[in-house]
């Protein structure tokens, strides 16, 4: 689709830190008639709301109110689309959950009112305690069916929350895509940095600075194991940023990161079972932030080699290949993502005295930007491509904010304290 010094490992799950807001939604969104789910009132309470919730947040959607239903169809018998047509409804839902011996199942089917036919029936299955989680892949059904893209809303995000007092406390969390269901990862006293998803999404690696310098660790979401990578380090250098960046190989067998070893910026390869470093780019320039392309194929980077920080190419297939350069229009473009198929990359791109995130495609010559803010940053993609969250900076208050490629805008700010460096997960069905 193209359109426009103490650290605490917790894995503990506490109440929601981010709250949706939706800014802006899409021009020309389906608009849904959403009969309440069926079924055990709480359950069903619940999940209608979770369900609704995750489908606006795409802001691809128009969501009937209740009030403005004009009937409440029990069964597909009981459709008459001809009604439906008059308040222009594109679709109609029905839906019900329900308890069952091995936990709780939850129902839905779509009908295509101007087609008169449906186009969906499913069941899902999930634990009684985690209507939530049960409701996300509903969600994500609905969404399939009618976009023909995989939903998120059963996705996971990862950002760093700081606190806003005098002694600052970095926390790494990952959530639901929402900004519901948080469970904390890592606190600590000292800077958590590049937080990023092992291609398995069981998995987490980030930087953080708790032994007073830049260590990259790897992290068990569930069980909070963690280890810290390339123990043997340079404890004399005097750079604060000693190593930062790291990127999984889609594979999950590799890190890419960047190493100051001689005084100097460098890409580095980390092989995870043999524990060994390969190097990958050596210029007096700035070399930093390695995102590896979805086939594993190739390696884009942010460097100053051509007098200001630009987005270069590494085909790992060929030896001793020169970088090639993606990005020429502007002086400043950074934190290059791949999109999920390869099509083209996410980063940030100045824009006169702004930052925003942009998009280009690689059969195209020029740039998109898709944010209009002062100062965008850190763009991660969804796992379907259509959706990049980020970092604002909005009086004075740092938070996180999505677009999609549709155009629909929403903002997760923060309850608490300042959050950035967000990451978004793989598909976790």
């Amino acid at each position: 689709m193209r359109f426009l010094k103490l650290f605490i490992i917790i894995p503990l799950f506490l109440n929601a830190e981010l709250v949706i807001e939706i800014t802006k939604g899409s021009d020309n969104p389906y608009r849904i008639a959403l009969i309440p789910f069926q079924g055990e009132f709480s359950f069903a309470k619940e999940a209608n709301e979770i369900v609704k919730n995750d489908l606006l947040r795409t802001g691809e959607f128009y969501i009937f109110d209740e009030k403005s239903l004009i009937a409440y169809p029990p069964s597909e018998d009981d459709i008459n689309y001809s009604d439906w047509r008059l308040i222009n409804a594109d679709y109609l839902l029905l839906t019900s959950v329900i308890e069952s011996n091995s936990g709780i199942e939850a129902r839905y089917e779509i009908f295509d009112v101007r087609r008169k036919s449906k186009i969906r029936s499913s069941k899902v299955y999930g634990v009684t305690n985690n209507v939530r989680q049960l409701s996300h892949y509903v969600s994500d059904g609905i969404y399939e069916a009618i976009t023909g893209i995989k939903g998120i809303a059963s996705t996971k995000i990862l950002y760093v929350s700081q606190s806003n007092n005098l002694d600052s406390i970095y926390k790494l969390y990952v959530a639901d895509a929402d900004g519901a269901n948080e469970q904390l990862l890592v606190k600590s006293p000292e800077p958590i940095i590049s937080p990023v998803w092992s291609p398995d999404s069981k998995k987490v690696a980030y930087v953080s600075f708790e032994t007073g310098i830049a260590n990259v660790y790897i992290q068990d979401i569930f069980t909070g194991d963690r280890e810290s990578i390339i123990k043997k380090r340079c404890l004399t250098c005097t750079s604060n940023e000693q190593i930062s960046s790291p990127s999984w190989s889609p594979d999950g067998k590799y890190l890419s990161l960047t190493l100051y070893q001689d005084g100097n910026a460098e890409i580095y390869i980390y092989n995870l079972q043999k524990k060994n470093l390969t190097r990958l780019t050596n210029h007096y320039s700035i070399d930093t932030e390695s995102k590896w392309s979805p086939d594993g194929r190739k390696l884009m980077f942010t460097s100053g080699r051509s007098g200001s920080p630009q987005l270069y190419e590494l085909d790992l297939r060929k030896l001793n290949k020169k970088p090639k350069r993606l990005t020429f229009e502007g002086n400043y473009n950074a934190r290059g993502s791949y999109l999920p198929g390869g099509e083209g990359i996410v980063f940030v791109h100045r824009s006169s005295d702004q930052f925003q995130i942009a998009i280009k495609y690689f059969e195209d010559n020029f740039i998109i930007p898709l944010t209009d803010a002062k100062m965008d940053e850190s763009p991660s993609v969804s796992p379907n491509g259509n959706v990049i969250i980020y970092a604002i900076s909005e009086q004075n208050n740092d938070i996180l904010a999505g677009v999609t490629l549709s155009g629909a805008k929403f903002r997760l700010p923060s309850a608490k304290g300042q959050v950035r460096e967000p990451a978004w997960s793989g598909f976790l069905k």
